[in-house]
């Protein structure tokens, strides 16, 4: 009696599926592969139990199925074809595979297609061109989907409004029907190979992207979209020209991406634009001339919150008007011809959470308002002539997480006051005049993944907490006057257990992977609030060279496995060396300009992934036998007068005497010129915007910082 109420008080509720659509959908089943198990479901003929089915009330006929990100994967059978009443197709966010079936043409009533984020292969087929009522046709993320573009995807439905094709391998021109195809509101081609002069588009566009092509040419209007273009990236093309100011006329946009082109000239004070754009990214261009004054409209409430004008060759000062942009959260300007001092309003933008300035030629101090901005989680300085203190009031960014400014002018001790920036993770003062000894300030950041104060004046002893940090992958002191010993201890974590945690090809030369990469992720949602995380891809090691380092080498440091360079040459260290057999991660170590004595521990050879080895000048004595492979690092034994290095047929050879016999280790200034492993000393930001969420103020970027 319940089924049967059920029933007459609520028909679909039991909704038996058609029998032939019930056949047609075990057919299509019967070749995916559902791990989770969530077709299980697909039994009985109660349309309502069926997950991801949907029926027409009357006469149970399937009219939708969403199966989207469900873990399915397999071939699509044309079974599936035979669902005469489907209206809407989404197979999104799996792993389906082999050609789009040319059965989907005789789906006459489909309004909906999305097979995005598969791995689909083949070409569009041409039976596509059937199906007159599609309103979208969304395909993106099939890498192996493509071929010429097809001449028919902008003329066979009148009633297009969604394209998205991104993210495959779609090449050729765009046909010029897809320029006047009224109907069309979202067009994505970004991510592939098509090519052609970039035209007006005839339609009230609301989205347009055709980032990551070939296109080349000058920037046109849009006017025909004047007032309904929100979104515009057209990224990493070949466009040239300057921006023209028609642009500024674009009322409803809100994305604006012109990034990796050859754009020229000087922006015009003319190119303001309405308080409704939010990302404004022109970077690595060649723009020129002054920062705009004013590049967009602001209130309290609204307005950019990110702008991007890094890697152009802007020149002199960053104009006040900047810091009226209240709602700012991201500020990149680097790589540019930036001269005179940070302005002390920069402290006005209290939402900002990034700011990369470096690589100009700043002067002055750092402006102590810089703490108005509370929220910071990144200060980019590095590479300007900036001087000064860095100021103990600095310690109200406890927010904080990148702390760079390396290569400038900076003198005075660390503030004991910094101890309170407790959530930084990347710090490098490295490259600056700053002295005193190492207070225990920073003790306090227990996040820290990478610390560079290479090349200052510090000096005394190395505290004996310098290797406890759990999370640290780089430790750089090169450079400075540190004295005494190396602190024998217990080492950290992360060092003892990374196990070559960062994947490299053997076969890329070191010098091109000594570079620290951070990887940064940042999403702007309805109420501005910007989330930030990256993630330190470097690698793992210890630079302690060109000191005044005295002593034997802590037997603990070779027991690190997870070690990949080890740098302590140019000090005055002594004793043997001991076995390594324990740091498999090892690719380079440089030991050399020491007094180390002893015999040379024959397992160094057996450390398959060693790729620079120097133990010259210094006291080693006994022979190295040619058999253990030493001959894949040629001068490695220099000036080592009581060394004798077998050689095939040859016999012993003695160790080369010093290239200037005259010059004592005193003398000798800087670290060695071979040691390409010294991580740079410098950290970067450039962004790229990824993805725009469901309202207008909701958007996803991911920013990259190189080293």
């Amino acid at each position: 009696m319940l089924v049967l109420s059920l029933c007459l008080f609520s028909p679909t509720k039991c909704l038996d599926l058609d029998p032939d659509d019930k056949s047609s959908l075990l057919c299509f089943n019967s070749s995916v592969q559902d791990p989770n198990r969530s077709l299980a479901t697909w039994v009985g003929s109660n349309c309502t139990n069926w997950t991801g089915i949907s029926c027409e009330n009357r006469i149970g006929r399937v009219v939708s199925v969403n199966l989207a990100n469900m873990n399915l994967s397999g071939k699509v059978l044309p079974c599936l074809c035979n669902l005469s009443f489907l209206e809407y197709l989404n197979l999104s966010g799996n792993n389906f595979n082999g050609t789009i079936s040319t059965c989907f043409g005789s789906l006459a009533s489909l309004k909906t297609i999305d097979l995005s984020h598969n791995s689909f292969s083949g070409v569009l087929p041409d039976n596509i061109t059937r199906l007159g009522q599609l309103r979208e046709l969304v395909l993106n993320g099939n890498r192996q989907l493509g071929g010429d573009l097809p001449w028919w995807i902008g003329n066979f439905s009148s009633n297009l409004e969604k394209l998205d094709l991104s993210s495959n391998s779609f090449n050729g021109e765009m046909p010029d029907s897809l320029f006047h195809l009224k109907s069309l509101r979202h067009l994505d081609l970004g991510d592939n190979y098509i090519s052609g002069n970039v035209h007006e588009f005839y339609q009230s566009l609301e989205f347009l992207g055709l980032a990551s092509n070939k296109l080349f040419g000058t920037l046109p209007c849009f006017s025909a979209s004047t007032k309904s273009l929100t979104v515009l990236t057209l990224a990493n093309n070949s466009l040239v020209g300057g921006i023209p100011t028609c642009i500024a006329s674009l009322e409803a946009l809100a994305h604006l991406n012109l990034s990796f082109n050859h754009l020229s000239y000087g922006i015009s004070p003319r190119l303001v634009f309405t308080e409704k754009l939010l990302v404004l990214d022109l970077s690595f261009n060649d723009l020129s001339g002054p920062l705009p004054g004013k590049i967009a409209e602001a209130t309290e409430k609204s307005g950019l919150v990110l702008l991007d004008l890094s890697h152009n060759q802007f020149s002199g000062k960053i104009p006040l008007k900047i810091t009226e942009l209240k709602s700012l959260q991201a500020l990149f300007l680097s790589h540019n011809l930036l001269t005179g001092e940070i302005p002390a309003r920069i402290g006005n933008l209290t939402y900002l959470q990034v700011v990369d300035l470096s690589h100009n030629s700043l002067s002055g101090s750092i402006p102590l308002d810089i703490v108005g901005c509370f929220q910071l989680l990144a200060l980019i300085l590095n590479n300007n002539n900036l001087s000064g203190e860095i100021q103990p009031e600095l310690d109200a960014l406890d927010s904080l997480k990148i702390l760079d400014l390396s290569h400038n002018k900076i003198s005075g001790e660390i503030p004991l006051t910094l101890a309170g920036l407790k959530s930084l993770e990347v710090v490098d003062l490295s490259s600056n005049n700053l002295s005193g000894t190492l207070n225990d300030a920073i003790t306090k950041w227990l996040n820290l993944k990478y610390l560079s104060l290479a090349h200052n004046k510090f000096s005394g002893n190395l505290p004996s907490w310098l290797f406890t940090f759990e999370a640290i992958q780089v430790i750089d002191f090169s450079g400075n006057k540190f004295s005494g010993f190396i602190p024998d201890g217990n080492f950290n974590i992360s060092f003892l257990s990374n196990n070559g945690n960062s994947v490299r090809d053997p076969k890329v030369p070191f010098i091109s992977v000594k570079s620290i990469e951070i990887k940064v992720s940042a999403m702007v949602i309805d109420t501005s609030e910007l989330s930030f995380t990256f993630k330190v891809s470097s690698m793992v090691g210890i630079d302690l060279s060109d000191n005044l380092l005295r002593g034997e080498i802590p037997n603990v440091l070779f027991e690190v496995e997870g070690l990949e360079y080890l740098n302590l040459s140019y000090n005055y260290l002594d004793g043997q060396l001991p076995s390594l057999e324990k740091m498999w991660n090892l690719r380079a170590l440089d030991l050399s300009h020491n007094s180390l004595s002893g015999q040379i521990p024959g397992n160094i050879s057996t450390l398959k992934d060693l790729i620079l080895l120097n133990l010259s000048y210094n006291s080693f004595s006994g022979s190295v036998p040619v058999n253990q492979g030493y001959r894949r690092f040629p001068g490695a034994f220099a000036g080592n007068p009581d060394l004798c290095v077998e050689s095939s047929g040859e016999g012993c050879e003695r160790g080369s005497p010093p290239a200037e016999p005259g010059k004592t280790f005193e003398e000798v200034e800087g670290p060695i010129l071979v040691w390409v492993f010294c991580v740079s000393a410098f950290v970067s930001f450039y962004l790229g915007v990824v993805g725009l969420f469901c309202s207008a103020r909701a958007r996803s970027y991911i920013l990259q910082t190189k080293v």
